[in-house]
């Protein structure tokens, strides 16, 4: 579904040339993969390239073999908008919308009528838990209630590609386990490529993608050992 091909991201600083990630290659299967690395090895990089909110220096990312790197902005957007959903570390629900609004919200961007996106909608807080908070702002939700959100949202549209960066980085350890059986639930259905320094998360991907100084240098099974 999702592929990076002899990526690279190169960057100027005065006098200064800094690689970010230099010759990645992979094709992401379905199902979960995980990304991690120590700062500045590159992970936020190769996320932002994979879905296209920066352009490669070198190489191309393909969405089936749609050349996501050689469209314009606009169309990048779009393919975000209907192809891909995002979890970030920081929820960024819209502080004016109830809960069942932010997640229908993708929905209202393309068009779907309102009961349709109210269905949707009440069916994927359903899914997480949350059916009983429709109508709470974001104020009066926990953090991981706000993630549960966020993870309903990016799900709107059932998103074949799924991002997730840092999803359980500021949660508590009940959330955090809350948010993390969610995602990997979802991530059986679609390609699901996690960003984290969280190890014990990682291992729960079915792969696992070693990034050192911009360069993937190491793939691992974890679900294949034993």
């Amino acid at each position: 579904m999702l592929r990076a091909e002899h990526l690279s991201k190169r960057y100027r600083q005065g006098e200064k040339e800094v690689v970010a990630l230099l010759g990645f290659t992979y094709a992401f299967p379905k199902g979960a993969t995980a990304v991690v690395g120590p700062s500045g090895s590159g992970k936020t990089t190769l996320l932002n390239l994979l879905a296209g909110f920066d352009l490669p220096s070198e190489g191309g990312v393909y969405l089936d073999n749609l050349p996501l790197h050689q469209l314009p902005e606009d169309e990048r957007a779009r393919v975000r908008l209907e192809y891909m959903g995002f979890v970030f570390q920081q929820w960024n629900l819209i502080p004016t919308l109830t809960a069942w609004e932010n997640v229908a919200f993708p929905l209202l961007l393309v068009g779907r009528p309102r009961k349709e996106r109210q269905e949707r909608a009440f069916a994927l807080l359903e899914r997480v838990g949350l059916a009983h908070r429709l109508h709470h702002l974001p104020s009066r939700l926990s953090g991981g209630e706000q993630q549960r959100v966020a993870l309903a949202r990016a799900l709107a549209l059932d998103p074949p590609v799924l991002f997730a960066d840092e999803p359980t980085g500021n949660l508590d350890a009940e959330s955090r386990e809350q948010v993390a059986t969610l995602l990997f639930e979802a991530g059986k259905e679609r390609t699901l490529i996690l960003v984290t320094h969280d190890l014990e998360l990682a291992r729960r991907a079915g792969h696992i993608l070693h990034l050192k100084g911009g360069r993937l240098v190491r793939e691992e099974t974890p679900k294949a050992k034993g």
